[in-house]
């Protein structure tokens, strides 16, 4: 099972959702940490790696970037890019135990036309059973289950929610949401929609 222990201290800020997303740390302000324990006979295979969502309900698709760290912050995709979601590499695959973290703009420019929707415009709008596909690179594809979604102050955000132990396989699909703070310049909440693998 992934562990990730510890006080966390997170405001994801996807503002534009232009700005990057912290890391989460802990108290002391170590950078948190996942731990897999080590393998063994028993095992699972290693799921592959995801490629590209698809979210039918609300006409979301985009292929996955694979991202990582840039000085401590999540480095998702530049809010010029808003329909390209990305897939926290920091958290499971989706498929594997844990909840695997994907980030996506509410909104952006494109062609230099700002507010234009991104790939989670309409996030706030799923409901309980609505279905969430991930496709990977092996040609699989696993398939989510929505189960909730929730609307939270930035400063407020839930990281034992969003980011502690589960299970089973979940997802946690991230944008912003609320009112757009234009002196902070980015939004003043979060929209986290929560899914478990279906079986």
């Amino acid at each position: 099972m992934i562990r990730f222990a510890g006080a966390l201290a997170l405001s994801l800020v996807l503002a534009g959702c232009s700005d990057p997303v912290a890391l989460p740390t802990f108290d002391g302000g170590n950078q948190a940490q996942y731990s897999v324990p080590s393998a063994s006979a028993s095992a699972p295979a290693e799921v592959s790696a995801p490629e590209s969502i698809s979210i039918p309900k609300i006409g979301a698709e985009s292929t996955l970037e694979h991202v990582g760290l840039i000085n401590g912050e999540i480095d998702i995709p530049p809010a010029t890019q808003p329909e390209q979601a990305a897939w926290w590499d920091g958290t499971p695959r989706p498929g594997e135990v844990g909840p695997a973290v994907i980030l996506g703009h509410v909104d952006g420019e494109i062609d230099g036309r700002a507010g234009q929707p991104g790939v989670f415009f309409k996030l706030h709008t799923l409901t309980a059973g609505d279905v969430v596909d991930i496709a990977r690179e092996d040609g699989s594809t696993v398939r989510f289950g929505i189960y909730k979604v929730e609307r939270v102050a930035k400063d407020e955000f839930p990281n034992d929610r969003v980011y502690g132990n589960t299970s089973g396989p979940e997802l946690r699909l991230i944008t912003c949401g609320g009112v757009f703070n234009r002196s902070a310049g980015h939004y003043e909440d979060n929209v986290i929609a929560y899914a478990r693998q279906a079986s």
